[in-house]
């Protein structure tokens, strides 16, 4: 993995993480609060993020000629 890559991962779980920790996991319902929709969209957007990181990463992998 480049270092490129490699970044962008520890951002992408950094902000996963900061995220899942600031839910109020106490509601019965998660999206029904303001503040706990904001977090939820920002992990999710996060976990898009890595995925993408990692297909960009496997593509860049296939590209190179040896």
């Amino acid at each position: 993995m480049k270092k490129f890559y490699k970044v962008f991962l520890v951002v992408f779980i950094a902000f996963m993480a900061i995220n899942l920790y600031a839910i109020n996991w106490q509601l019965t319902d998660i999206l029904a609060d303001e503040d706990n929709l904001r977090f939820v969209f920002s992990a999710g957007a996060a976990a898009i993020g890595l995925i993408l990181l990692f297909v960009m990463d496997t593509w860049s992998r296939i590209g190179v000629k040896k």
